[in-house]
């Protein structure tokens, strides 16, 4: 299908940009309604390649003139691909990806298009980092609208924690900025609440001191995926008692055949623990022995690096363009129930990219009370996400077939939500149980920002007028 609108004044709004209109008819169409997930096949009206807010400005103003959906992408790393839509203004804000560091006041200013490999290039080199992903490829702007669960999260808190200012285009044109003592209601919503509330165009973080001037010890310990059970049972004991300087991930994947990994491994399915270390370095030792000596490892790679090398670790083994089928959920605990299921479908994983992911929420993270920002989950336990993930389109079936069985047989042991980053187009009662309590106040919220639902290609949340 092929997305034409002519009787849109097009020229009318590539007179006032900074940036570049692309339509339908130009050569670099196809490249820029792509986002990084390959199954999302979307045919915007038009791409607005913003060079700067008064070009967000000038494209949302278009957009609700001429009754166009208005689609907005920052890093394209949506899972539910938010970031194009079928006959959609696309606000594509990519080329503002400038960032400003502030080493005296550990802070730094970042636009809304940038990835979190700009963020940590600018602040490492000052041996700062503010809590942000697993990927420097994913985009700060959806990463940190939807929370934010990172690395640093058990030291430092979630992303959304460390947010001090927004600047926002809302939906009538105004250009506001949201903060602690401006449009507080705003700041408050868009700590979790995703891009409900209008277009943000540049976030300013609270940076911290990382590991020795931005040098980390981290990397994967792997373990056979027979021994899983037994790493799952010492892991859920293990990470609420480690101090807070360490932190790490579980997951179940297939090796890479690539290096650093031995030749002998490539292929064998596994149990993957991928540790981050911040803390001093003459007490690495000590912190480090339990998870460097426990059971049977096939492989434990830890060492000291750059945060950004291990924030962009796995970057070249998940390219934009796969094909990608997520299913998520929170957990407060992992049961000896759900160990079963991981363990049933751990052995199953339908191809080499496709995995299962245990992120921790505690420590700082789960300190900060759950109406304090939008982001709801904060009893601590795990943000779990399950992902098929194959190059091949003729592999979707298959992929999105494992995790959807995956999800339906673990779910009844969750705590009933999910971490929206990784919620694929669910539904509106899916968005309500993540947002918990919150919802009915971000719903009022949305009501006096954006009260025509104007910004609704996303985890949506239905204006409410205050009763």
């Amino acid at each position: 299908m092929t997305i034409t609108s002519p009787a849109l004044p097009f020229t009318d709004l590539a007179v006032l940009l900074r940036g570049e209109l692309i339509t339908p008819g130009d050569e670099a169409y196809d490249a820029a309604r792509a986002v990084y997930n390959g199954m999302i096949d979307k045919r915007p009206a038009a791409v607005v390649r913003c060079r700067d807010a008064a070009d967000v400005v000038a494209a949302v103003a278009f957009g609700r003139a001429h009754g166009l959906e208005i689609a907005v992408r920052g890093g394209g790393h949506n899972a539910a691909g938010f970031g194009t839509w079928d006959g959609a203004l696309v606000v594509d804000l990519s080329p503002m990806h400038s960032t400003t560091v502030d080493p005296e006041r550990h802070t730094v200013r970042v636009d809304a298009g940038a990835t979190w490999g700009d963020v940590d290039h600018a602040t490492v080199a000052f041996g700062m980092a503010t809590p942000s992903g697993f990927l420097a490829s994913t985009g700060v702007a959806g990463l940190t609208l939807g929370g934010g669960i990172g690395y640093l999260s058990r030291r430092f808190g979630l992303t959304v924690d460390n947010l001090l200012a927004a600047d926002v285009v809302l939906a009538d044109g105004r250009f506001v900025t949201a903060s602690a003592t401006s449009h507080p209601d705003l700041f408050w919503a868009l700590r979790g609440g995703g891009g409900n509330f209008g277009v943000v165009t540049s976030f300013t973080f609270r940076c911290h001191d990382i590991g020795e001037h931005g040098t980390v010890i981290g990397g994967p310990v792997l373990y056979d995926i027979a021994d899983a059970p037994e790493v799952m049972r010492w892991y859920r004991e293990l990470v609420p008692a480690l101090p807070e300087e360490l932190s790490g991930w579980l997951g179940l994947i297939t090796i890479p055949p690539a290096p650093p990994f031995p030749e002998e491994l490539w292929g064998r399915k596994a149990c993957a623990i991928v540790w981050c270390y911040t803390g001093p370095h003459d007490r690495a030792d000590e912190v480090l022995d339990p998870v460097r000596t426990f059971g049977s490892p096939l492989v434990v790679g830890l060492a000291p690096m750059p945060f950004t090398a291990l924030q962009s670790a796995f970057d070249p083994l998940y390219p934009a363009g796969l094909q990608w089928y997520w299913r998520a959920d929170f957990f407060r605990e992992i049961s000896d129930t759900a160990i079963d299921v991981h363990r049933d479908f751990g052995d199953r994983l339908p191809t080499g990219h496709s995995t299962m992911h245990l992120y921790p929420i505690d420590g700082a993270a789960s300190r900060v009370a759950p109406d304090a920002t939008a982001f709801a989950y904060r009893d601590g336990g795990w943000a779990g996400v399950i992902v098929g993930v194959d190059p091949d389109p003729a592999n979707s079936e298959l992929i999105s077939g494992w995790a959807k069985d995956y999800w339906e047989r673990l779910h009844p042991t969750s705590a009933g939500s999910a971490y929206l980053n990784f919620v694929m187009d669910e539904g509106e009662d899916r968005v309500r149980a993540s947002y918990r309590d919150n919802y009915e106040r971000l719903a009022r919220i949305k009501h006096r920002y954006d009260p025509d639902n104007t910004f609704h290609i996303n985890q949506n949340i239905r204006p409410v007028e205050q009763t």
